[in-house]
């Protein structure tokens, strides 16, 4: 599922890249600190871009781990807003997104046409981001969560050019709180979850996954 899933919401987040109201908005801040809308937009469509990257390398021989390790390993979670890693991804979306909005759109259009015949292939195979640590997922770890990232930022985005958030299909946005809620758990612990989905009287603060 997690390969239709990502297709899927590659797609929705191309119509968004392409929604006029992003390229109004391009030099603007964005809802989230220290992002421009154009940064934004660029670390969005970077989670299309990086899997034909991805898969165009040859199947990774590290150590394959599972998502809940991923994450635990993760640099970028318990960093602060100026930390060097975080700071790099702010300047990778700036970088990606230099040729303005329609180019963008355009990149990930194009990478959307690549990847969609390869992700037909049912070969197993494990891969691995330049950015991680010496790990690898498997490919449906790994698009489950890039799937994640285009949904949340997909949010950030419509919300800091002022549209609607894009709806997902109900199957993707179940593969991304199957990858939300086990993690805010391990953040939070239980109850603070258990507490925020039914009792309003008692919700806490948060219960965000990062």
């Amino acid at each position: 599922m997690s390969k239709e899933a990502f297709l899927s919401a590659a797609t929705t987040a191309l119509t968004l890249l392409r929604d006029p109201a992003v390229a109004a908005e391009w030099e603007k801040p964005s809802a989230l600190a220290e992002f421009r809308v154009a940064g934004l937009a660029g670390h969005l469509a970077y989670q299309v871009l990086v899997v034909p990257e991805v898969l165009a390398l040859p199947p990774a021989t590290e150590e394959r781990i599972p998502l809940s390790e991923h994450y635990a390993r993760a640099a970028w979670i318990d960093s602060g807003l100026d930390s060097e890693i975080n700071s790099g991804i702010r300047a990778g979306g700036d970088q990606i997104a230099a040729d303005g909005p329609s180019a963008l759109a355009d990149q990930v259009e194009a990478a959307i046409a690549t990847i969609t015949p390869q992700l037909a292939d049912p070969t197993p195979r494990n891969v691995r981001m330049r950015l991680w640590g010496p790990w690898s997922l498997s490919i449906e770890d790994l698009l489950t969560t890039r799937t994640m990232e285009l949904v949340v930022h997909s949010d950030d985005l419509a919300v800091s050019v002022g549209v609607p958030t894009p709806e997902f299909t109900p199957e993707t946005t179940q593969l991304v709180l199957n990858l939300l809620i086990p993690l805010a758990t391990r953040r939070h612990g239980p109850l603070p979850i258990i507490r925020a989905l039914t009792r309003t009287e008692r919700t806490p603060t948060t219960i965000a996954a990062f």
